[in-house]
């Protein structure tokens, strides 16, 4: 049997959401939020979903009454979690492609209230788009001609939240969705409204959400629940959907933050980006080549490998915190949230591979470390001995062949210069790193003693002995 409304009762609630965006991501998290407060009785609204495109249709959506399961696990304060939610969020979905006329009347519903997005970081760009067209091309072009049918019908405007993983993603899109309204030369009154009744907030969202599970384990849990489901997907305990308002009036709007508190609104959210960027993700760029060069295939299985985790847990702790913490970011926060992440690593039912964590492996350490590694000097005064071994694995990585762009830089140098030269020259690489890294006392040298330890004795023989000289409390 095919989850259907058999399984669950479909709440008959107003349509409050339209979501530009079918994706895993979406359904995984600000849908769970959502479907979450529904069944707590605290927004009482359901979503529109917009399909860009009629390829793949609709048609899954329509079979199982817009129902899907997730299936939430992972690690959460050391215990196992393993749960199985009916998400019944979404009341109907409709394809831009060929129902653009059935979505512009959603513009005339008093108690739509908030647009999300995930269209890819490509989505949110400036292009020549007509908006008059059946639909628009862009994704802002469809948001643009929305809004003015929502301005023509005389309805209020809209919170727009964004989730596309680009910094301040909500300002962008308003920026660019102002200047294709000038570009089609619409009536100034118009852009007064699009400019002070539509609240463009910033987010940031920080799930791991892989998509569907393994055929093996989607034919174990359909047997478990008793019925079939196409649009079934998997995600990791750990949730944050991130919302920057300083205005009451949306905090209001946004009721279903209330339900959860993996829903963060704040008049500033750089400190949650601050967190994501350099304990989640630059701890994954210092470890992914060590890991890989050791033998581990997936983060996991590293997990799993006391030494390993001993001097990954020490890197966040003694290292990364250190260098984070200031006056907006304290100490006990980045600590809880180093915590979080090591559950997080530790979850035995996303099979995430190292391997694809090195991809554009240059561009993230200069992205996610780098500015690491500036802070920690200008905090603590000695020698980042973990995040040296780091960057040395990194450069003996790039000796392989790794999907990066400067992927033919380092071949050449690897054929031309010893460790100890490649070294000096790599870290004096301004057009790099946007500065010159011998500039930081010791590092260089630390660098290069961690190399030569990589070379002659082995990735897993060198974690093991640096993880008997590491304490982390």
């Amino acid at each position: 049997m095919q989850l259907s409304k058999n399984h669950l009762a479909i709440p008959d609630l107003p349509e409050k959401v339209l979501q530009f965006g079918t994706g895993v991501l979406l359904r995984g998290l600000p849908d769970y939020f959502i479907d979450k407060a529904n069944k707590a009785g605290i927004f009482n609204g359901r979503i529109v979903v917009i399909k860009s495109t009629d390829k793949g249709g609709t048609d899954a959506f329509a079979a199982q009454d817009n129902l899907y399961t997730q299936c939430v696990q992972g690690i959460h304060h050391g215990q196992r979690v393993s749960d199985h939610i009916i998400n019944s969020s979404i009341s109907r979905v409709l394809s831009a492609a060929s129902q653009w006329e059935q979505i512009l009347a959603c513009a005339a519903n008093p108690e739509m209230e908030i647009i999300i997005s995930n269209t890819t970081e490509v989505g949110i760009s400036l292009t020549d788009d007509d908006i008059l067209a059946i639909p628009p091309a862009s994704f802002p072009g469809k948001l643009l001609a929305f809004l003015l049918k929502r301005y023509q019908v005389n309805q209020k405007g809209m919170v727009i939240i964004p989730t596309e993983l680009i910094p301040d993603n909500g300002t962008k899109l308003k920026t660019i969705v102002l200047e294709q309204a000038k570009r089609h030369q619409l009536p100034q009154p118009f852009i007064h409204w699009l400019e002070t009744e539509n609240h463009f907030c910033n987010s940031l969202v920080d799930r791991i959400v892989p998509g569907a599970p393994s055929k093996e384990d989607q034919a174990a849990t359909e047997k478990q629940l008793g019925y079939r489901d196409q649009l079934m997907i998997m995600s990791e305990v750990y949730r944050l959907w991130a919302i920057e308002t300083g205005s009451e009036e949306v905090r209001k709007i946004l009721s279903f933050a209330k339900a959860d508190e993996g829903v963060v609104i704040a008049a500033n959210i750089n400190v949650f980006r601050e967190l994501k960027l350099r304990l989640l993700n630059g701890t994954h760029t210092l470890t992914c080549g060590l890991a890989h060069l050791a033998g581990f295939e997936t983060v996991r299985e590293a997990m799993e490998d006391g030494a390993f985790e001993a001097v990954i847990s020490a890197l966040m702790q003694h290292e990364i915190v250190p260098a984070i913490t200031d006056i907006h970011i304290r100490e006990d926060a980045a600590h809880r949230f180093a915590l979080s992440v090591l559950d997080r690593f530790r979850n035995p039912f996303i099979q995430h591979r190292w391997l694809s964590i090195t991809m554009q492996y240059t561009s993230k350490m200069k992205m996610r470390v780098i500015p690491i590694l500036r802070k920690y000097y200008q905090h603590v005064h000695e020698v980042p001995a973990l995040l040296a071994m780091g960057f040395a694995a990194y450069l003996l990585t790039m000796k392989q062949d790794i999907q990066d762009d400067h992927a033919a830089y380092f071949k050449e140098k690897w054929q031309q210069l010893s460790p100890d030269g490649l070294v000096q020259e790599v870290l004096k690489n301004e057009a790099l790193w946007g500065e010159d890294l011998t500039k930081y006392k010791g590092f260089a040298q630390a660098v290069t003693v961690m190399l030569n330890h990589l070379i002659i004795e082995g990735a897993a023989t060198l974690i093991k002995r640096v993880s008997a000289e590491t304490t982390v409390q």
